[in-house]
């Protein structure tokens, strides 16, 4: 990295040439803001407005901006190299060149990104389902959960600074290239894979001849197989998924005016969170819960379904049928000359700290030009706000299946298809008006803060809400309710059972007719099965003693059914109402960061500001994120259940109260800390700004002065 000699003098040269120009400088900064307010003012008619912007992206109106004199105006030149044809390497083909502009750029761009967001789907449906039915050492769960985030933090900053200095378009199609080889590392360990069958039956009544396996171990080769190619694929997919984002949305920025970037970003991320909702709806059907298995080992390999490889072969194609496209896309699209033309006319804050640094491709110069975007505050405030966002959707994504399935009782597959109707279109929703709202209303980057203090501050009036939306505690047999006044809360075991040799690793809830839920019907005492109509009943259960008895068609008297108990909780609508209204608002945030990042850093360094603050992200985020909601999530278990081995595993029954409190409070947490951060980097903003109209005034009035002395 070299600094070009001092050119300060001829900067005042140029200055005391441009006679009465320099008065109206000082004046430069208001005209930004003043613009701003009477845009704002103005009512367009959005619904008018949004077709034509959804098929127009890159119309723009024109609008007024302040010229500083000491500023020279870019001059373009005729030939600009890197706005080359369409093509493969030297070959050019004519009837190729329809396809070099930026809205299919664009086209292809969300391509990938729906490929690479339904792979995130399928994996955290596939690690779910996984981690639940085999036992794993937290090196295990730890390696499956973070292997994505580690390894794009490693080469963030390496791939957005020398990216960024390249033909970003190949590295994109690099990423086409890692997404689909990641896609088939991941369908790799669902090939030939077949059932087993244990060899020792179990009964899930209550008998005291029970023929129970000391410690019953199924085979591991499938689990050996899928963590160590699930890892790779998600190293791939970390890979993959650093040029796509940090390099494709400077790219996008790059090529197309400022104030219609917001639209293109907000598309873009909607893109990604529908891939995702896409991967889980088509995964979420193939979960099949422990519960209610008679035969752990059975349950633990019969969930594998064997089309499950198809799935991410599809992606791999959809992935590799950007690959080609992307390699023929020049270096710049078709325009993007004059759009950087333009935009090195509007004001820029910190720009003229580093119009005089060339950035050579050194690791000196690439830690040299960290170490200058590390010192700017109003930077760091957004990346750490970017994080702090982030850490709402892991949050959402981690434990809100487990929120619904125990506040609502909803089965598994029920919950997890419900957390991606809420996640994905909200989310999506989200991303994509706030990206139209930014850019119908062309606001500045003080404008764009204000924004996302306001949108944080109604998320968090919503999650307020959403506390107070739960249903009653279910009555749990050994856990909040006691056995007939036999036995001890937090003992399972009871008089009534001691003779049925139970096991807590076989969770297969039954409802009593006496309206108390029971961990299984072996707990409950009972000794007959049968299955009428689909239907598990159970018959002369020692341990249910009250209730309004049924009989069934052979007049035998129910005593309990398979299943949990109704509690005649009808709030589930009110939460989905407001746990998305909350998500949407949330969304608002994404678009209004990217492009303050992109107003306050110089055109040459925008791909390695959003690759730090992709690595922030990830130290701060995702890497602990997950972690933290299991953890303080698992604070609010009242029983996890210990299998034959001796391995605990996972929690059955949680405090509805307490995990409301837990999740909401953190999201809540995570949000006061985007407001926070936000606030702070609006002051820093505006002190900078103050100094900068200081500056400007002092240098017009010593024009003038010394103009005054020489007449």
């Amino acid at each position: 990295m070299q600094r070009v000699p001092n050119l300060r003098p001829v900067a005042l040269k140029e200055e005391e040439k441009s006679g009465p120009q320099l008065s109206q400088t000082a004046k430069a900064l208001e005209a930004e803001e003043e613009e701003t307010t009477k845009t704002s003012s103005k009512k367009p008619p959005y619904l008018a407005m949004f077709p034509d912007a959804m098929i127009k992206f890159t119309r723009v109106s024109k609008v007024k901006t302040a010229k500083l004199s000491v500023l020279k105006k870019p001059q373009l030149a005729a030939d600009d190299t890197s706005e080359g044809p369409c093509g493969l390497v030297c070959i050019t083909i004519a009837w190729c060149q329809r396809f070099n502009s930026i809205r299919w750029f664009m086209a292809f761009y969300c391509a990938l990104l729906l490929s690479q967001g339904i792979v995130f789907g399928l994996t955290d449906v596939s690690n779910n389902d996984f981690e639940q039915h085999h036992i794993l050492t937290t090196t295990e769960k730890l390696a499956l959960t973070l292997s994505y985030d580690i390894s794009s933090c490693l080469l963030a900053l390496f791939i957005a600074y020398y990216g960024g200095n390249g033909s970003r378009t190949k590295w994109i199609a690099l990423s086409s290239f890692l997404v689909g080889f990641g896609s088939l590392l991941l369908a790799f360990p669902y090939f030939g894979v077949k059932k087993y069958e244990s060899e020792v039956k179990t009964e899930d009544i209550c008998s005291m001849a029970k023929s129970l396996h000391p410690c019953l171990k199924s085979k591991s080769s499938f689990k050996t197989k899928y963590i160590s190619f699930f890892i790779l694929g998600q190293i791939a997919q970390g890979i993959a998924g650093m040029p796509l984002y940090i390099l494709g949305i400077t790219f996008l920025d790059d090529s197309v005016p400022t104030h219609s970037s917001g639209i293109y970003l907000g598309i873009a991320d909607a893109v990604a969170m529908v891939g995702y909702g896409l991967g889980f709806a088509v995964g979420a059907p193939q979960l099949k819960s422990s519960q209610n298995s008679t035969s752990p080992a059975e349950s633990a390999v019969n969930h594998v379904q064997e089309r499950k490889w198809l799935n991410f072969l599809f992606v791999s194609l959809l992935a590799w049928s950007t690959l080609l496209p992307f390699l023929c896309f020049p270096y710049s699209i078709a325009g993007t000359a004059k759009i950087k033309a333009r935009k090195q006319r509007e004001f820029r804050l910190f720009e003229s700290r580093l119009n005089y640094w060339k950035f050579g491709g050194s690791i000196k110069d690439l830690f040299g030009a960290v170490w200058i975007l590390l010192k700017n505050p109003v930077f760091m405030c957004q990346a750490l706000s970017k994080a702090s966002e982030s850490l709402i959707i892991i949050g959402a994504s981690e434990f809100l299946p487990i929120y619904l399935e125990t506040q609502f009782i909803l089965t598994p597959t029920m919950a997890a298809m419900l957390t991606g109707l809420i996640l994905v279109p909200a989310g999506a929703l989200g991303q994509l008006l706030g990206g139209i709202i930014v850019c119908q209303l062309k606001m500045s980057c003080k404008a764009l803060m204000r924004f996302v203090i306001v949108s944080s501050t109604v998320s968090i009036i919503f999650i307020g809400i959403v506390i107070f939306v739960h249903c009653d505690p279910v009555r749990f047999a050994g856990i909040n309710e006691n056995y007939n006044g036999t036995g001890q809360l937090g003992n399972l075991t009871a008089p009534c059972n001691s003779q049925c040799e139970c096991s807590t690793s076989l969770y297969s809830s039954v409802c009593g007719r006496d309206n108390i839920e029971y961990f299984s019907p072996c707990f409950a005492g009972c000794i007959i099965s049968k299955t009428i109509k689909n239907q598990k009943k159970y018959y002369k259960c020692s341990c249910i003693k009250e209730g309004l008895t049924t009989a069934d068609v052979d007049g035998d008297f129910i005593d309990a059914v398979l299943g949990k108990c109704d509690m005649n909780c009808y709030k589930l609508p009110l939460f989905f109402a407001f746990i998305f209204s909350a998500i949407v608002f949330t969304g608002f945030c994404g678009v209004p960061i990217n492009l303050i990042i992109f107003r306050i850093v110089p055109d040459k360094l925008h791909s390695l500001a959003v690759g730090i603050t992709y690595v922030v992200m990830r130290l701060f985020g995702t890497i602990p994120g997950p972690s933290l909601f299991k953890i303080t999530g698992e604070t609010s278990c009242t029983f996890r259940d210990i299998d034959r081995c001796g391995h605990t595993g996972r929690c059955w029954v949680y405090n509805k109260t307490k995990m409301a409190f837990i999740l909401l409070g953190i999201c809540s947490l995570c949000k006061v800390s985007t407001i926070c951060f936000t606030a702070i980097g609006f002051y820093k903003y505006s002190n900078f700004v103050k100094e900068k109209k200081d500056i400007l005034r002092d240098i017009s009035t010593e024009y003038k002065i010394k103009k005054r002395e020489k007449d």
